[in-house]
């Protein structure tokens, strides 16, 4: 296990892991706060449903390709500037559609704000890493994940206030407004972090280091863990309106899924620290608890069902989420932290948007709950595969 850290750095810099919170906050949130808009968009602008998936993925698809190029240059320049240059962009591409006020660019400005994000996301992951002592990871990378989870979970609720007071200008200002304050936080908080010297790689380095265990079973279970995350938000909440339940009723389960995720991320990082917790069983029982969640979603209709499958569901990415991180961050070299964690999020952004494609398809040959059962079965099945991977030799 490779867990070199600059001892200057990792000693003293709690403070500094807060604006790393608000960035990966800002980067949650502004993929989500658009979704509660875009019927109302797809109205106005006359615009096709090809037209509405465009700009739903254009964002994510932006993140995908471009998280492991910056993830590298934060490797090879120090994540600070990346994070700080990443911010700024993103203010920069919010605050474009802001001046030009025509709904017409929310496609081109979504992709602006995912290209942006794609820089400071990784970043902000390296940044915690490498701030926080070899003991305390799994406490700081339990925030991170804790403050990324609301933004992913009241992101749609947030972003549907901002759009019905203000259209889509009051969202990409309150955006924009929110990427520089985390910007001027972290310039004035987070100390420079000097790149580490590197050894030459090839390609068939890479590709070698990222198909090893270490690398892929947490981003397996930051990518299931997502998946669920994103499909507990999305679809209890057609659950709960099938089974007869009001609107307060299904916003209370997506608000009880992000208070138990929110909750459980620290405690988790806690336990791991304290070596009461281990990466590989902690991650598989997280999926197994989100795994059966969604099945609770899907056999047990009513507030009940609802209300408990929210429940579990966020206690079980609250579980894997940090270990997930922490672990990528103890396996893997300092000086390729930004690539690893660009790399890492590359999986994140998949659960995140073919979670609830897969349930959607399944929901539309057969059923929701088979969509949901079908997830579970994934979900459950990559618990069981880290849970029973062996061990390499030390």
């Amino acid at each position: 296990m490779t867990t070199g850290r600059a001892p200057e750095i990792a000693v003293g810099k709690r403070r500094a892991l807060w604006p790393l919170y608000a960035a990966g906050f800002v980067t949650a949130f502004g993929a989500h706060s658009i979704a509660a808009g875009l019927g109302a968009y797809t109205r106005e602008q006359h615009a096709s449903l090809l037209t509405l998936g465009i700009v739903l993925a254009v964002y994510d698809g932006a993140e995908v390709v471009l998280k492991p190029v910056f993830g590298s240059l934060a490797d090879r320049i120090g994540p600070r500037p990346v994070l700080l240059g990443g911010l700024l962009a993103f203010a920069a591409a919010s605050a474009a559609f802001v001046v030009a006020g025509n709904p017409a660019l929310v496609g081109l400005t979504r992709l602006g704000q995912g290209a942006a994000a794609a820089a400071f996301s990784p970043a902000a992951g390296a940044l915690v890493a490498r701030l926080s002592p070899e003991k305390r990871q799994g406490r700081a990378f339990g925030g991170y994940g804790a403050w990324k989870g609301l933004g992913y979970t009241f992101g749609p609720v947030l972003g549907g206030v901002l759009i019905t007071v203000g259209g889509f200008t009051a969202l990409f200002a309150v955006l924009a407004g929110l990427a520089v304050l985390a910007a001027i936080w972290a310039a004035l908080a987070v100390p420079a972090v000097p790149p580490l010297p590197r050894g030459r790689r090839t390609v068939v380095d890479l590709v070698r280091r990222l198909g090893q265990g270490s690398f892929l079973r947490p981003t397996a279970t930051l990518a299931a863990a997502t998946g669920a995350l994103a499909v507990g938000v999305g679809f209890l909440p057609v659950t709960g309106a099938a089974a007869g339940l009001g609107p307060l009723a299904t916003g209370a389960a997506v608000s009880v899924l992000a208070v138990c995720s929110s909750l459980v991320q620290p405690w988790a990082g806690r336990a791991r620290d304290a070596g009461r917790l281990r990466d590989r069983p902690g991650m598989a029982i997280g999926l197994g608890a989100a795994a059966a969640g969604l099945t609770l979603a899907a056999l047990l209709p009513g507030p009940g069902g609802v209300l408990g499958a929210a429940a579990v569901i966020g206690a079980g990415v609250g579980l894997a989420t940090p270990l997930g991180f922490a672990h990528l961050a103890a396996t893997t070299p300092p000086q390729r932290l930004g690539q690893t964690m660009g790399a890492a999020e590359v999986g994140r952004e998949l659960g995140d948007a073919g979670a609830p494609l897969l349930v959607g398809a399944v929901a539309v040959a057969w059923s929701l709950d088979l969509g949901l059962i079908a997830l579970a079965g994934l979900v459950a099945l990559a618990g069981a595969v880290i849970a029973g991977a062996r061990k390499p030799p030390s």
